[in-house]
């Protein structure tokens, strides 16, 4: 098929596709047309724990399946892990350049082989405030993968984990529940906490009481459900309110003594 076909054709499921079975099959047919055998939608949680609100939709062989949700995988898998450090997708070939690989992770990847499943392609899928995902291709073991398709794969990746995003929006906890938000106040508290400020500091930079910042840091993580700076930071950092480029602007606002 032409590329602007597989395109449209690509753009359609988004469209469409009304339930996960027809997602499937949809997804099995496009596998095939790029030259692969196997793919996987699938939030990067532990689905025993997240239950049905957990995007979890594949086709690997039920036993790789079986084991990999027993282990909880979905959490520690290296593919999932590797597609953290990047924006665009990758093949599992390129894994041990993007992160270190442990003697586990290595395991991990020999078993996948040994039930049939080779090299692959990642395309991560990352919404703030959402669990973190993606969209996997693979080839049976021995066979190499289709590089001419890889950039096609990329769009069908992008697509396909939209088209499961809008499916399962319904189910709750991963997809529809709304992040808090903060107060302007709070949230200028909060940017310099990840900084590595403390009140006094803070008070000073943005000329208010300590008390009232300290009173802003409480109500921040009294509305994330926190009791810890640390994990503050981080929930807003994965929901988008603060970004890593936010904490390490080179030029920040004038230290008043």
């Amino acid at each position: 098929m032409p590329y602007s076909g597989m395109a449209m054709q690509l753009a359609r499921i988004v469209e469409t596709v009304g339930s996960a079975d027809e997602l499937a099959v949809a997804m099995a047919a496009i596998s095939v047309e790029l030259g692969f055998q196997y793919f996987a939608l699938s939030h990067h949680v532990d689905v025993a724990t997240a239950g049905d609100a957990a995007i979890r939709l594949h086709n690997y062989p039920r036993r790789w399946a079986d084991y990999y949700d027993e282990n909880a995988l979905g959490v520690s898998d290296p593919v999932h892990r590797a597609s953290h450090v990047t924006s665009i997708g990758f093949s599992w070939s390129q894994i041990a350049a993007m992160i270190p690989l442990t003697q586990a992770d290595h395991r991990i990847l020999a078993l996948g082989r040994a039930q049939g499943i080779g090299d692959g392609f990642t395309v991560p899928a990352h919404v703030p405030g959402e669990a973190r995902g993606s969209c996997s291709f693979a080839s049976e073991a021995g066979r190499s993968l289709p590089h001419v398709m890889l950039p096609m794969a990329q769009l069908a990746g992008n697509f396909a984990f939209e088209a499961a995003r809008r499916l399962w929006m319904g189910r709750g906890g991963l997809l529809s529940r709304p992040g808090p938000a903060l107060t302007d106040r709070q949230r200028d508290c909060v940017l310099w906490v990840a900084r590595g400020k403390g009140d006094w500091e803070i008070s000073r930079i943005l000329g208010i009481s300590e008390e009232t910042v300290a009173r802003h840091i409480k109500q921040a993580c009294e509305r994330y459900g926190v009791n810890k700076r640390t994990l503050l930071v981080i929930r807003t950092l994965f929901d988008g309110t603060l970004t890593f480029s936010d904490i390490f602007r080179r030029r920040y606002a004038p230290f008043r003594a």
